[in-house]
């Protein structure tokens, strides 16, 4: 091939790399405040587990519902900017 029908398509494939999709401005923000909440959930979820004053047995299963809600926040709000991404 010549070598202008390379650069040529070395220019084409460069220049189709920049049409990914990403984030905007707003979808970034949302992330972010999403962090910031479950940070927030996080922190207010482990002072209460220690100060939790029933049986070892409610104190556990408070813990295993604190982390079972933090587990369902994260992937929710993980597919959220996956998709946000995609897009």
């Amino acid at each position: 091939m010549k070598l202008s029908h390379i650069v040529v398509l070395l220019i084409l494939s460069l220049s189709c790399a920049t049409l990914f999709a990403t984030e905007t401005v707003s979808e970034k923000a949302q992330a972010t405040s999403n962090d910031i909440k479950r940070d927030a959930n996080k922190a207010v979820n482990r002072v209460q587990e220690s100060a939790c004053t029933g049986s070892d047995a409610e104190c556990a299963k408070q813990k295993i519902g604190n982390r079972a809600e933090e587990a369902k926040d994260t992937i929710k709000d993980k597919s959220s900017e996956m998709k946000n991404k995609m897009d």
